[in-house]
C-alpha cells in the first residue's frame, strides 16, 4: 500500500510559478514510477507528467512540454512538480498517482492516487 498526499497547490496568476509536491508513505517511493494527473472542471482527469523508479526517465504531455518540470527524491520519498508560465488553461484539480507502468497515459495503470491539490490560474 502506498499513501500519496498532494500539496502546494494554490491561486497564481498567468506567467507565474508553482511548484506541488507529492509525499508517499506506506512504502519505499523507489519502487514505483510515478505520475501527475490534473483534472478540471467538467472535463475527464488528463495526464501531465510521469517519472521512472529513479528518476531517469520522464514523459510530459504536449500541453505541458517545456513549462512544467516532474522530478522526485527518493530520500525524502517525495514527487514534484514545477509549473512555470501558467496559463488559465492549467486551472485544474491536480492528482499525484504510483503504478508499475512509466510513462502510461490511462488512469488504469496507476494503483494508488493522492486526494489532488487545486491550482487556480487567473489571467
Amino acid at each position: 500500500q502506498v499513501q500519496l498526499a498532494e500539496s502546494g497547490g494554490g491561486l497564481v496568476q498567468a506567467g507565474g510559478s508553482l511548484r506541488l509536491s507529492c509525499a508517499a508513505s506506506g512504502r519505499t517511493l523507489s519502487t514505483t514510477h510515478m505520475g501527475w494527473f490534473r483534472q478540471a472542471p467538467g472535463k475527464e482527469r488528463a495526464f501531465v507528467a510521469a517519472i521512472s523508479r529513479y528518476g531517469t526517465a520522464l514523459y510530459y504531455a504536449d500541453s505541458v512540454k517545456g513549462r512544467f518540470t516532474i522530478s522526485r527524491d527518493n530520500a525524502k520519498n517525495t514527487v514534484y512538480l514545477q509549473m512555470t508560465n501558467v496559463k488559465p488553461d492549467d486551472t485544474a484539480v491536480y492528482y499525484c498517482a504510483a503504478g508499475s507502468t512509466f510513462g502510461s497515459t490511462s488512469n488504469r495503470d496507476y494503483d494508488y492516487w493522492g486526494q489532488g491539490t487545486q491550482v487556480t490560474v487567473s489571467s
